[in-house]
């Protein structure tokens, strides 16, 4: 299933197949989803007078493994809707305090294992070759997005010639890309809650012909459809903090990919490089 959005779908188009009991299930989804997002399977079969094993074959109708699996789905559905104070509630009902560690991790190693098994490796390898043969690099990404942003820049620097990270503290990003042509790239970070100004920026600059390609968190993003290609890291996390360890590891393999492709230019970069470093001593040597 495609998530999400397929999900209320596909619940339309098995409505009428469904028995007494699962259609109970349907009606209370489809009328309070965000509502059900948060129930356990027990807690919703309570809700509407019926058994927990029958909600748990209602998700198995869909095609989930089970509840938790829709569940998931259902939250994909409202995340860019909480607010932050939402969120901290959510946050402190999912995670005690002895066992925050533990569980914040595993989410977001299962994270990282979503987007690789997610991940379009053409589109990817394809969004490496745009940015390559670009004439001018830009990045944006607003409030949480921007530390990526800063990241990503920070190495395509060393990389290529004419990146440039937009300042998001700016209240200038479009004078800051007027000058975009169609021979340039966006590179543009988003993740929720999503930012109206990003969306703007997107649509300013695709009234200029340029190639877009966005890192977000789901196909259902508002920028994934206003994108060239749209690359894919998930960042499910339900808290006030957004999980950036997946973006963050899918920004390093797209560095990594684009080092191994100019690996005779970076060379010579960080032999000049090195040079500089060691005569302006910038960096502790270490005692041999």
């Amino acid at each position: 299933m495609d998530r999400n959005i397929d999900l209320i779908k596909k619940i339309k188009e098995e409505y009428p197949r469904l028995s007494k009991g699962h259609k109970l299930i349907a009606n209370f989804i489809l009328e309070d989803y965000d509502k059900a997002a948060f129930m356990t399977a027990a807690a919703l079969g309570q809700a509407i007078d019926i058994s927990e094993s029958t909600v748990v074959r209602f998700a198995n109708r869909l095609g989930y493994e089970g509840y938790r699996d829709l569940q998931k789905d259902l939250q994909g559905l409202i995340k860019n809707k909480l607010t932050t104070i939402q969120r901290l509630n959510l946050a402190e009902r999912e995670y005690s305090n002895d066992d925050t560690l533990p569980k914040l991790m595993e989410r977001d190693m299962e994270n990282i294992k979503k987007t690789i098994n997610e991940i379009n490796l053409e589109k990817f390898n394809e969004a490496v070759d745009i940015v390559l043969n670009a004439k001018k690099k830009y990045i944006v990404g607003l409030r949480t997005s921007s530390f990526l942003a800063g990241y990503l820049g920070f190495y395509l620097n060393f990389i290529l010639d004419d990146v440039h990270v937009i300042r998001s503290e700016s209240n200038d990003i479009f004078e800051q890309l007027l000058r975009i042509t169609s021979d340039d790239v966006l590179i543009v970070i988003t993740y929720p809650r999503y930012s109206k100004r990003i969306i703007e920026v997107v649509d300013f600059v695709r009234e200029k012909n340029v190639t877009i390609i966005s890192l977000t968190d789901s196909k259902l993003s508002p920028l994934a459809e206003k994108s060239d290609i749209s690359l894919i890291a998930v960042s499910d996390m339900l808290s006030f903090i957004d999980s950036l360890v997946a973006p963050m590891s899918l920004i390093n393999s797209f560095i990594i990919s684009l080092g191994n492709k100019s690996k005779e230019d970076l060379n010579n970069y960080f032999i000049q490089l090195e040079e500089i470093w060691e005569r302006y001593d910038i960096y502790e040597r270490s005692e041999t």
